[in-house]
């Protein structure tokens, strides 16, 4: 169980917990040494120091999602164990259990690097914490109903650690790959070979005379493989679908400024906005925004912005200003959405443009298919 559900009394039933290493009076402490001498997968040190910064999140189930291709999981293990009949403590177990999730956009193909790392043990008279074993297992399910037909994921031929804690101790890391079988371009066909995984990791302690401790999925992650084409960049990736997807606009680039302050008062200040009703709110700030890929709705939506453009402001054809819409025409959101929670205001051609090319950019970096949510956030 937890050390933080017990009483100080019971705590003070066992002697202080010491680094494993003292324990074994091996006087080498591997699993303390700095993450840098570990070589793994690229980019893993970076992703490590930026995950200790939110510990709050990275604890948590689901782990601190950095973006779409990085997602890491952190969490300080304190265990209070018993003995197999669960009637007296006989030890204290103190662990840090890591996973780094590595997408790739451009690759079908997810990468874990995993450890378990500093140690450190109290054990009750009579008690061999040489005995004790750490174990993390990983598991996957595809979720057919998010996938596309055919939907398959080869797994790591190796997907169970579990070990004593002196091999942990000098061996602390281990590495996973899972991918989706590529099958080649069909996205013309409508098949994106969408395959929408879960993937999780149990951990368990164990040994010869102490009462289990399993904790099922203690940390989940939630993987989509795809072939979508070029309507995201690269025509394969994957992706953690968890993660927050924003497109960030700042009211002070003279690229966008006009853009920015239009979704700005749509969010903030949509009063300001047409058309004009009372209570009127627009969502893309807490409410997410849906892309829609269909070049016809999309045509549609911009056909509907652009009347509602002259319905207020007359003709405005021979002019720089072009009919801006918020949410956006590639969105579900779009003024043909039946609701009326959209903006339109006439802004420079080119402020127009660049933030259509701001837009695309957000889909095609964070690989957004179609019907996936997003953020946008203005800046000042």
């Amino acid at each position: 169980m937890d050390t933080a559900t017990l009483t100080r009394d019971e705590l003070r039933e066992l002697p202080d917990p010491v680094p494993l290493s003292t324990y074994l009076h091996t006087g080498n402490d591997k699993a303390a040494a700095s993450p840098s001498e570990h070589h793994g997968i690229a980019g893993e040190g970076d992703l490590r120091a930026e995950c200790a910064k939110h510990e709050a999140q990275a604890k948590s189930k689901k782990g601190w999602i950095k973006s779409r291709f990085e997602s890491c999981f952190k969490r300080h293990y304190d265990l209070f164990l018993r003995n197999r009949a669960n009637t007296e403590a006989i030890g204290r177990l103190i662990f840090d259990a890591w996973v780094l999730g590595f997408a790739y956009d451009g690759k079908r193909r997810v990468d874990f690097a995993v450890s378990v790392e500093n140690i450190y043990v109290a054990a009750d008279s009579g008690q061999n914490a040489r005995t004790w074993r750490i174990a993390q297992e990983f598991s996957h399910a595809i979720d057919t109903g998010e996938s596309d037909p055919g939907a398959a994921v080869t797994e790591p031929t190796v997907k169970r650690r579990d070990d004593l804690l002196g091999e942990w101790n000098s061996t602390p890391h281990w590495n996973l790959v899972y991918t989706s079988p590529d099958n080649g371009p069909q996205h013309r066909t409508g098949n994106l070979q969408r395959v929408q995984t879960i993937i999780d990791m149990d951990t368990a302690v164990t040994s010869p005379s102490v009462d289990p401790y399993v904790e099922v999925a203690s940390h989940q992650n939630l993987v989509r493989f795809d072939y979508a084409g070029p309507i995201v960049g690269k025509h394969k990736g994957t992706v953690f679908t968890q993660a927050r997807v924003e497109l960030v606009m700042s009211k002070k680039n003279p690229e966008v400024n006009e853009s920015a302050l239009h979704i700005y008062d749509a969010q903030k200040r949509p009063e300001r906005t047409f058309p004009s009703f009372v209570g009127k709110t627009v969502p893309g700030e807490k409410e997410p925004l849906h892309r829609v890929v269909d070049p016809h709705k999309i045509e549609d939506q911009r056909d509907r912005s652009i009347a509602e453009c002259k319905k207020v402001w007359g003709d405005y054809s021979g002019t720089s200003l072009q009919c801006d819409e918020y949410p956006f025409a590639s969105t579900r959101e779009g003024s043909l959405k039946g609701d009326n929670r959209f903006s339109v205001r006439l802004i420079e051609g080119t402020d127009n443009g660049n933030g259509g090319k701001m837009i695309k950019a957000t889909y095609g970096v964070n690989r957004v298919l179609d019907g996936d949510p997003f953020y946008v956030k203005i800046t000042p």
